[in-house]
């Protein structure tokens, strides 16, 4: 069409043969317009075929999404009807000490170098839910245990405890005797001295652990009580009648006589603590000595934390009945000390402390140990301590008497 209308033109042209310029001119117009239509044909084909391309995208997406909605609710669904236990209802920690001691008998001369890594202690918790949860606490004395080693690996903790009323709990199971001030709470860094003192290790038999009941709580903010019932001691003649050798430490452990414990404290001033405690076991030889009969122990401690000061005191008394404990004077083992500190900042502290302790105390003779500890202690971190003290200690003629240093590094988490 556009050929033959240009071709009418010629043939009109004045000339017949020459070419109008203006003809010319109209028809390089018309070819240029042309390619543009041509020009945005192609474009709009282009256009129409990237539309087709991002319905297509976006109908899989639409596809994706629906799909990922369904398995969201479908896992939904099944979290819903699975117990769910959050990662805070376990719990671990512990603590460990190695002790280098350098000591020398004066009644022998005998010297005692020994490095000894003391204890290595796990504990592990589990939170059943707010009111029902597990703990225990298992321990490697003496790095090596079995055969002829010298260590041991023992369960010290592993009870149930049950919050059965706000502020009152009941555990069942292997727990911690609540007498004393280091027999629950005796992580290196929690007190002064490389050892823990001699009269919560030999009239207080720290650490000491049974098996049976126990009930805890408080009344107000000020005063907490405990009682429980639990197995006892299973002393004998040949320990002369030693309240530390008569642990059984819950290991088929005779329950001929159970032991009933008590305590009360009172933490009504900031940084002060006021306890008593008592402990009644109808016979302390488990029916195994018909020489021995029942045992008390009475104890009572204050604790004092005043700024950089600090002062514990503590004092424990056994009281064994029969013949055969009267025999040999262990009817009555009883000691005390006195520890004042000063702690200088976060990281230094001093200490020092006076003990006396007797296991026959019942005697006419001679059996009192004396012993005084002075040292300092140096927290690199709250949860990690240096410690160091010098030990001086006197004993009857003939008993070993044991003077000198000890280094220890402690930690707990």
């Amino acid at each position: 069409m556009r050929s033959l209308f240009i071709a009418a033109l010629l043939v009109m042209s004045p000339t017949g043969h020459a070419a109008d310029p203006q003809v010319e001119e109209m028809h390089a117009l018309m070819e240029a317009q042309q390619r543009q239509i041509e020009s945005l044909q192609q474009q709009l084909e282009a256009t129409r075929a990237s539309m087709e391309s991002l319905k297509q995208m976006v109908e899989a997406n639409i596809e994706a999404t629906e799909a990922a909605n369904e398995k969201a609710e479908i896992l939904a669904d099944n979290l819903e009807s699975q117990p769910v236990v959050a990662e805070s209802a376990n719990s671990l920690g512990g603590y460990g000490e190695l002790h280098l001691n350098m000591l020398e008998n004066q009644a022998t001369g005998e010297e005692t170098n020994v490095l000894d890594f003391h204890r290595f202690v796990l504990f592990y918790g589990h939170r059943f839910n707010d009111r029902l949860r597990f703990n225990s606490e298992l321990e490697v004395e003496h790095a090596v245990s079995g055969g002829d080693e010298p260590g041991e690996v023992e369960l010290e903790q592993a009870y149930i405890e049950y919050d059965w009323l706000d502020s009152h709990s009941l555990r069942a199971g292997i727990f911690l005797v609540p007498v004393g001030i280091l027999n629950e709470t005796h992580e290196p860094p929690t007190f002064y001295g490389v050892e823990r003192n001699p009269i919560e290790s030999n009239i207080i038999p720290s650490t000491w652990w049974e098996g049976g009941l126990a009930f805890n709580g408080s009344f107000a903010d000020a005063l907490r009580y405990d009682f429980a019932v639990h197995s006892g001691l299973n002393t004998s003649a040949d320990d002369k009648y030693a309240v530390r050798a008569g642990r059984q430490k819950v290991a088929k452990a005779r329950f001929d006589a159970p032991a009933y414990t008590g305590r009360l404290r009172w933490l009504g001033v900031p940084g002060l603590e006021l306890s008593a405690s008592v402990q009644y076991q109808d016979d302390v030889a488990q029916e195994a000595d018909p020489l021995a009969g029942s045992a008390w122990l009475f104890s009572g401690h204050a604790a004092w934390q005043f700024g950089g000061f600090g002062l514990r005191a503590l004092y424990a008394r056994w009281s064994l009945d029969g013949p055969g404990p009267e025999a040999i004077g262990a009817d009555r083992q009883e000691g005390w000390y006195l520890e004042p500190s000063w702690r200088f900042n976060e990281q230094w502290g001093v200490f020092a402390r006076y003990n006396s302790w007797d296991n026959q105390a019942g005697s006419t003779v001679d059996t009192e140990y004396t012993q005084v500890d002075v040292g300092v202690n140096y927290w690199l971190h709250p949860n990690v301590v240096f410690k160091f003290d010098y030990q001086d200690q006197d004993a009857a003629p003939g008993r070993k008497e044991l003077d000198g240093w000890n280094l220890g590094v402690g930690y707990m988490f």
